[in-house]
């Protein structure tokens, strides 16, 4: 039985913008091109782009042979998490397109695999000449196409572990506020609360055992007010500067913002349960752990490239910080309700060349003492 690799991945300018889609069949044994496939979809977000080069390349491999099975590599978190059955699909547009791929190929043909953005360049540039035909009113021609074709070559035999430097996120859970005393709810859509002075003591304690211990080299925090209060704190007394990153924020709580655990199960009790037994299930109004693990996995994959070989301080909240934890660990999703984290906290992780990735440090909050 011949076996395929499907490199597959979409893009949009403006999400949503004009988007396209770009496909790649390799011959798994060999490593040799088959066949690539693009298209241009008009206005349209990233992950209705990214399903639909999943179709179009599962399409090409099974019009190649419908018998062959076939490994999807993309560095979609989202697609490749909800075609592998891991994240329940919210969105009803991706549910049709997840159903649609799902009937190409028998379930038991296709597997998932998610490869860091790096490694899926064929087919991101078969998307973005996709993009730019369908800004010039033209159509995406194999003829036309720029995106380099792998000779084939005999599959090379596994490689040994990378043990070259790594690229290190040293994770930084921002100093208390009022809130954190009393557990509330803090996240993205409420009152984006400073820090305390216990918080700002934190911060500063935080910052003089940073510059004992780790040679940082880049400072990048979430954008709510306690995340870039306490990075600004290590970042002056390390001599940089902070850059922001959208993708370090906290969840989005919703109508939950604000509130203890208690009022919220007092208030909703059923969707709380859903909450805690259902990576898809968000609070009213808010993000869903799926949601803040796709956008995390794409800030982190954006860091990684950014940063490659360089120690980074990230500044970030509860649950972006066990999300790259768990992340790295490849552990399920209700992990997350295992690990402690408190404010302040020191946690690290290392993530190689090969792919691998190694969690160093977990809640240290030995600096405070």
């Amino acid at each position: 039985m011949r076996q395929f690799a499907v490199e597959a991945d979409g893009g949009s300018r403006g999400n949503p913008g004009p988007a396209g889609y770009g496909a790649v069949v390799v011959d798994a044994a060999t490593g040799q091109t088959l066949t690539e496939t693009a298209g241009f979809l008009g206005t349209a977000t990233n992950n209705t782009a990214e399903y639909h080069g999943l179709i179009a390349g599962l399409r090409a491999a099974r019009d190649l042979d419908p018998e062959a099975r076939v490994e999807v590599r993309m560095d979609s978190k989202l697609v490749v998490e909800q075609m592998a059955g891991r994240w329940r699909i919210k969105h009803p547009g991706l549910q049709e397109l997840a159903a649609e791929a799902a009937e190409i190929l028998p379930p038991g043909q296709v597997a998932y695999v998610w490869i860091p953005r790096a490694e899926n360049q064929h087919a991101d540039r078969l998307a973005n000449e996709a993009m730019d035909a369908g800004a010039r009113g033209e159509r995406w021609s194999p003829a036309g196409s720029t995106a380099d074709l792998p000779a084939a070559t005999p599959a090379p035999a596994a490689a040994p572990p990378d043990l070259s430097t790594p690229t290190t996120f040293v994770l930084l859970r921002h100093g208390e506020t009022a809130l954190t005393p009393e557990k509330r709810f803090s996240g993205s859509g409420g009152s984006d609360p400073a820090l305390s002075g216990t918080g700002r003591r934190q911060a500063a304690r935080t910052s003089e055992a940073l510059a004992a211990r780790v040679t940082v080299q880049a400072v990048v925090s979430s954008p709510l007010r306690r995340c870039r209060e306490t990075a600004e704190a290590v970042a002056g007394r390390l001599g940089l500067a902070v850059t922001v990153d959208e993708g370090l924020r906290e969840t989005a709580f919703g109508a939950w913002e604000g509130l203890t655990f208690g009022e919220v199960r007092e208030r909703w009790p059923d969707q709380l349960t859903a909450w805690l037994a259902a990576p898809g299930a968000a609070p009213p109004g808010g993000e869903s752990f799926e949601e803040v693990a796709a956008r995390v996995a794409e800030a982190r994959d954006r860091l990684r490239a950014a940063h490659a070989g360089r120690t980074v301080l990230l500044v970030s909240h509860v649950t972006p910080v066990k999300t790259l934890v768990r992340l790295a660990l490849d552990a399920p999703w209700h992990s997350l309700f295992r690990m402690e984290l408190a404010a302040a906290s020191l946690s690290s992780v290392a993530y190689y060349a090969d792919g691998n990735a190694t969690v160093r440090l977990l809640n240290d909050t030995g600096h405070l003492l």
